[in-house]
């Protein structure tokens, strides 16, 4: 079976991103790919503290809020194309999704000043307890795990793309609500994007060595993906149980 073989539920990890790996002497690393990670992951943090700074002073972030999304959508089309920008398009990415976050959190932040650092803490642990199930092989992806995940992942983007839609025509879908389905439905979410790490790091694994040095940028974009994703739905159920409860 080929490295092209292997499949992800994160569009960074796809064979398209693959072809001609070996024309480089330098590999991919996992040291690489933390280093190019955390330095992203800085970035972001920067960029959601400077937001949460304005809005804390009355700026209106919605805005940033918007436009960090709209930012971030047209980024991982231009990488999906042009993956040799990647080095360029992964930095600003971060920032697109600092101004995302930062403003999406802060407005959480003002009734629950708290959750979005407990937030990123369930989001670090998560990271941490999925690599650890993964290195023990406790959890061992296959090809059916994969499926499931990739079927589920799909699945949620389309419901939040079609609640999305009709939030522009003032039709509230029950994902918005603090109903026990909505709780649910995040709780789902959260799980199956802690799941997706599980094949990024196998993604991952399986092109170490092996890939060209330059695919290390769209390997930390595909784990930044998985990420923000996590910790938006964690963020969500933590703010949906508060209301609730």
């Amino acid at each position: 079976m080929g490295l092209s073989d292997f499949k992800s539920s994160n569009p960074a990890f796809t064979s398209y991103f693959w072809d001609g790996e070996n024309k480089s002497s330098s590999k991919m690393t996992i040291s690489g790919i933390f280093i190019k990670s955390l330095t992203s992951i800085l970035i972001i943090s920067f960029v959601t503290f400077c937001i949460w700074r304005l809005h804390a002073d009355g700026y209106d972030v919605t805005w940033y809020s918007l436009g960090g999304i709209i930012a971030s959508i047209i980024l991982s089309v231009a990488i999906s194309y042009k993956n040799h920008w990647a080095p360029v398009i992964v930095p600003l990415y971060a920032i697109a999704q600092g101004c995302f976050l930062g403003a999406f959190s802060a407005f959480i932040k003002d009734k629950f000043p708290d959750m979005p650092y407990q937030a990123i803490g369930v989001t670090i642990v998560t990271f941490f307890v999925m690599l650890i199930l993964y290195q023990t092989r406790i959890i061992k992806v296959t090809q059916k795990l994969r499926s499931v995940i990739i079927t589920a992942s799909i699945t949620i983007g389309v419901v939040y793309l079609i609640s999305w839609i009709l939030a522009f025509f003032d039709i509230k879908t029950f994902i918005w609500g603090t109903s026990w389905l909505a709780i649910i439905f995040t709780a789902v979410s959260a799980i199956v994007a802690s799941f997706a790490l599980l094949l990024d790091f196998d993604y991952i694994e399986k092109h170490k060595n092996t890939a060209e040095k330059s695919k290390e940028w769209l390997a930390t974009w595909g784990l930044l993906v998985t990420l923000v994703w996590l910790y938006i739905e964690v963020l969500r159920l933590m703010q949906k149980l508060a209301i609730r409860f």
